[in-house]
């Protein structure tokens, strides 16, 4: 029910804006308002059920399916191209630096925070792909239709992901757009 989470993001943003403003404070979900303090951003937890509501991710030994790994590759080759979306405005690139907890890849790995992509620990059922690249200012029906479209695509193509990152992904190059005017 992407359409209903998005609904709910769009309406928690909405009431904690109002809440603020009526204790004379203004809410922001500007990704990185302050130079020095942690940035914010809309993560992104997505996986694919078929007709039964059975999550394709995990075969019925509770393995990893194909569909799983093509799913990541798509969000690996995709996501760069479609940043201008999950990162909206000029601000939405200052959290993404390297040496920050925010991502600047595509890499991917099994709970792996410093990853764009990261796997959490799950049963099999729950198995997933959390995209750490958005921006918190990003529109949340846009974000998740635009992730949801780059591992459709993977899946599509049949693709296969990089190896998973295990440690630190700090100091791979960077994969995604640094700026508003390259991901346009």
């Amino acid at each position: 029910a992407p359409l209903e989470l998005a609904d709910q993001v769009f309406m928690f943003k909405r009431t904690i804006r109002e809440a603020a403003l009526a204790h004379n404070i203004y809410a922001t979900f500007m990704a990185k308002p302050i130079a020095n303090e942690p940035g914010s951003a809309m993560h992104i937890h997505q996986s694919v059920r078929d007709k039964n509501g059975k999550n394709i991710f995990s075969n019925a030994k509770g393995d990893p399916t194909p569909e799983f790994f093509a799913f990541i590759a798509g969000q690996q080759k995709y996501l760069p191209h479609v940043m201008c979306i999950l990162a909206p405005y000029v601000n939405s690139y200052r959290r993404l630096t390297k040496e920050a907890t925010a991502p600047i890849n595509v890499a991917w790995g099994y709970d792996n925070r410093t990853t764009g992509l990261r796997v959490p620990p799950s049963k099999p059922d729950a198995r997933r792909v959390e995209n750490r690249v958005p921006s918190s200012a990003a529109n949340p029906y846009l974000a998740m239709a635009a992730s949801l479209a780059a591992g459709y695509l993977g899946m599509v193509e049949g693709g296969q992901p990089t190896e998973p990152v295990e440690g630190s992904a700090h100091g791979l190059d960077y994969d995604l757009p640094r700026g508003l005017l390259e991901a346009v």
